[in-house]
């Protein structure tokens, strides 16, 4: 007999989340005008609400991870997912400054459980060569789901304003909760959809994830690998936000494009992005990782510093898709290795290492808003900090053997 398909069940789940996901989080950059303007923001008080997602979700990842790891992937998402469903239709309830940065700090604590249990749960539902596969899917349909975001986000708010608009995206989490919570189950082998051919097809990644390997999960944070990982995914967050936080300002103020098509080149990165992490999952597992890491984040660098000596802005943003097509290159090559370095804390690895990378989403929105309030709106010194930043990435892979690590 076959192996029944019931796998594939679960990476349709994840990827319809992680795009739900984005959306939601994406969503923020396209209100940020109306918001300001409502709430007599400046740009570095915006800069603060852009930051106090990411401080919540860089803090909570850890105890979100140990969760997952400790309850179940069911569970936690389920209860995630409702939690930041609500905090997204409480943003438009938001009437100041503090209101505001209150709501996006607790959706930043919701969301923080979703990537690391997303991967726990592929790992132990997936053997190794649909897990690479399946980890490049959910990263592509995350950013596409961001990618769709500022022109959904923009219709939104045009229809019934920016308030509403956040309650009607909230819907979307919402739905999706109720369906995971009626199909899915932690262990495949607890699941009626699996049968005995399917079950031992998943058999050593079951070993591998949902088995104790006899390590606490505080000494496997203690690795070298652990740190440079958090380092590397610093790096890469700080330029990646940059794409969901400024990128339709700077479209406006140093392009001089209108909203409407802010909008549309906004999406760009984030669908090139999505295409990179496709491209990296289904390069052969032959080919070493720590080089396509290296030569990504090299290229986003470089990409990165000729954007601000292109005068044309069809050209520019280009040049912007391809820095984002190279960082993602990274993405299924990062999240995997938290799981050959996590095993039956895939989870709690994974939220480490998205944690320090987060830290990244905190510093940079702040920073790239005190850098424009002072430097009389000079976005070329934003864009020097985001090259910086993919090279020290770079850096950090010299360090890091993920092939060693699934050896």
């Amino acid at each position: 007999m076959k192996p029944t398909r019931a796998r594939y069940w679960v990476v349709a789940f994840a990827l319809t989340l992680a795009m739900i996901m984005y959306i939601q989080r994406v969503a923020i950059s396209q209100a940020a005008g109306p918001i300001t303007a409502e709430l007599h923001l400046s740009k570095t008080q915006m800069g603060m609400v852009f930051s106090a997602f990411a401080l919540s979700y860089a803090l909570f990842e850890i105890p979100m991870g140990l969760m997952g790891d400790k309850m179940g992937v069911r569970r936690v998402l389920t209860q995630v997912v409702v939690l930041w469903s609500i905090f997204t239709a409480l943003t438009g309830a938001a009437w100041n400054l503090v209101s505001l940065l209150v709501v996006r700090f607790a959706f930043g604590a919701g969301e923080a459980g979703c990537f690391p249990n997303l991967t726990r749960m592929l790992s132990a539902w997936l053997p190794l060569s649909e897990r690479v596969k399946a980890q490049a899917l959910m990263w592509a349909f995350g950013r596409w789901g961001g990618a769709l975001a500022p022109p959904v986000a923009l219709l939104v708010i045009q229809l019934f304003g920016w308030r509403l608009g956040f309650v009607a995206l909230a819907s979307l989490g919402v739905i999706w909760a109720v369906f995971f919570l009626a199909w899915f189950k932690n262990d495949p082998a607890e699941h009626k959809a699996v049968n005995k051919e399917e079950l031992a097809l998943l058999q050593g990644s079951r070993d591998l994830v949902l088995h104790d390997h006899g390590r606490k999960w505080y000494q496997l944070l203690m690795q070298r690998d652990i740190a440079f990982l958090g380092l590397q995914y610093f790096g890469f967050s700080y330029t990646w936000y940059f794409y969901v936080t400024w990128l339709p300002t700077w479209l406006q103020q140093a392009r001089g494009l209108s909203a409407g098509a802010a909008a549309g080149y906004a999406v760009l990165p984030l669908l090139l992005g999505g295409i990179g992490s496709i491209v990296s999952g289904w390069i052969p597992l032959s080919v070493p990782r720590r080089w396509i890491a290296i030569g990504g984040f090299v290229g986003t660098a470089i990409l990165i510093l000729v954007i601000p000596h292109v005068g044309d802005v069809r050209l520019a943003m280009a040049l912007m898709a391809l820095a984002s097509f190279s960082s993602d290159l990274t993405m299924p090559i990062s999240w995997n290795t938290c799981v050959e370095i996590g095993k039956q804390y895939t989870a709690t690895v994974a939220s480490t290492m998205n944690m320090l990378g987060n830290f990244a989403g905190f510093v940079a929105p702040v920073l790239g808003g005190i850098i424009l309030d002072h430097s009389g709106n000079d976005w070329n010194i934003v864009l020097m900090t985001m090259s910086a930043a993919a090279f020290l990435s770079a850096a950090c892979w010299l360090f890091i053997d993920p092939d060693k690590s699934r050896a």
